[in-house]
């Protein structure tokens, strides 16, 4: 009797479990789960090539964080300085954080770190000659692995634009794509 009593019991629970999920799990209609493949599909393609900058990065000699820091300081907008507080909203890390890497970095011989002028709690970042040809290796690989993912990151930002509908394609060809990023 007690057999039985479970098997009625599991049977119930598994019939209530099912119903569950049919009644209150809402169904996904297909455009939500369309713009969820695209999304997922976008930030996979920013993964492999994050991935890919940190291994480049790495096989340069450079710690990733390193190699961001150079190219945040040698991006810095004309009319704006370089300085740690700059920095670090760049890279979304506390001052603290990027004063420490900005030492290492200028102990490797990457950067200059000097105190502003006008204000000496300032401390400004330079990239050195040394830091520039590094960059300048690293910015060619990087280069190359964006034409190779930018029809894949293109189409993905596009039918997220379109919200979910899939996209007519912009580039056609690797041509097309390299010319597209060689612009930038």
């Amino acid at each position: 009797m007690a057999s039985f009593h479970c098997k009625v019991t599991l049977s119930l629970f598994i019939h209530i479990v099912i119903r569950y999920i049919l009644t209150v799990r809402p169904n996904m209609r297909t455009t939500d789960l369309r713009r969820l493949q695209t999304l997922a599909e976008f930030r996979y393609t920013l993964r492999q090539f994050l991935h890919f900058s940190e291994q480049a990065s790495i096989g340069a000699g450079l710690h990733p964080q390193q190699h961001q820091l150079l190219l945040q300081i040698i991006g810095v907008p004309t009319g704006v300085t370089a300085t740690v507080s700059y920095a670090a909203e760049r890279l979304g890390l506390r001052h603290n954080t990027v004063v420490e890497l900005s030492k290492r970095c200028e102990e490797e011989g990457l950067i200059r770190r000097t105190h502003d002028a006008s204000d000496h709690r300032w401390v400004v970042l330079q990239v050195t000659p040394r830091g520039q040809q590094l960059l300048q290796s690293l910015s060619e690989d990087h280069a190359r692995e964006l034409n190779e993912l930018a029809p894949r990151l293109i189409q993905a930002l596009a039918q997220i634009r379109s919200n979910g509908q899939p996209a007519r394609s912009y580039i056609s060809t690797k041509e097309s794509s390299k010319r597209d990023i060689n612009a930038i």
